[in-house]
């Protein structure tokens, strides 16, 4: 059986729904690790490596100047997935150099691929939420498995709207997108987003993948492929 909405926008989480939680996990997070010295020392007195450092500072209490100590405590950040934003730019810094030069490609699930270009091509508008930032969201998309499918999509949102697992994140997407909450579909394998997506009046549905090992929540539909979820669009059904 497939689940059907009608909606005007799509609002999706990439890892563990568009894409293998593997690759994040297993590609992504140890490149920034096993880069992040060599980038920080040639990138020194830039804004994304300075705010990097400055918060590892504030929160290890170690000076700024004790730059491996800092150093140490970024990669047990990756090692963590900590979800602070000056770390997540500056991996996407540091992944910017891999997509560009062939050694990272961003991993999509085929089923999704096919969903957002027909979503895209019936006239839903298509957003993206994840903790990356928004320019790392627009790299692994430029420089995807399936080829450059940064066109699908309308904006990208990251963590400096505020915590993926915060209601408030949410609506105030919706006010950004100018979309009423209850026509905005979000998409995503975390049930604390689910939650919070929810709590702000979005309709959900989580994507449970077994090679993610991902568990159906309580209170959401769910769906095992983006081949059972067929969304419409609203505005094409008011013109009949």
């Amino acid at each position: 059986m497939r689940l059907q909405f009608a909606c005007d926008a799509a609002l999706t989480d990439i890892e563990g729904t568009l894409g293998s939680t593997a690759f994040v996990r297993d590609v992504l997070f140890p490149y920034s690790r096993d880069h992040l010295a060599e980038f920080v020392r040639a990138h020194r007195g830039e804004r994304v490596v300075e705010n990097a450092l400055d918060d590892a500072s504030q929160s290890s209490g170690v000076a700024l100047t004790d730059e491996e100590s800092l150093l140490s405590t970024l990669r047990r950040w990756i090692e963590e997935d900590r979800k602070v934003t000056s770390l997540k730019a500056l991996q996407g810094s540091i992944w910017a150099r891999g997509y560009e030069e062939g050694e990272l490609r961003g991993h999509l699930y085929d089923d999704a691929v096919d969903a957002l270009r027909v979503w895209r091509s019936s006239g839903i508008s298509l957003y993206v939420y994840s903790s990356g930032s928004a320019d790392a969201q627009r790299l692994f998309f430029t420089h995807s498995v399936a080829g450059n499918l940064v066109h699908l999509f309308d904006a990208y949102f990251d963590t400096t709207v505020g915590p993926k697992s915060d209601s408030r994140s949410y609506r105030s997407i919706a006010q950004t997108i100018g979309v009423p909450e209850r026509h905005i579909v979000f998409l995503s394998d975390s049930v604390s987003e689910l939650n919070a997506a929810r709590d702000a009046g979005l309709r959900t549905v989580q994507i449970v993948r077994a090679q993610d090992g991902t568990k159906p929540a309580p209170g959401h539909a769910f769906v095992q492929s983006f081949d059972a979820l067929e969304l419409r669009s609203m505005r094409a059904l008011q013109d009949r």
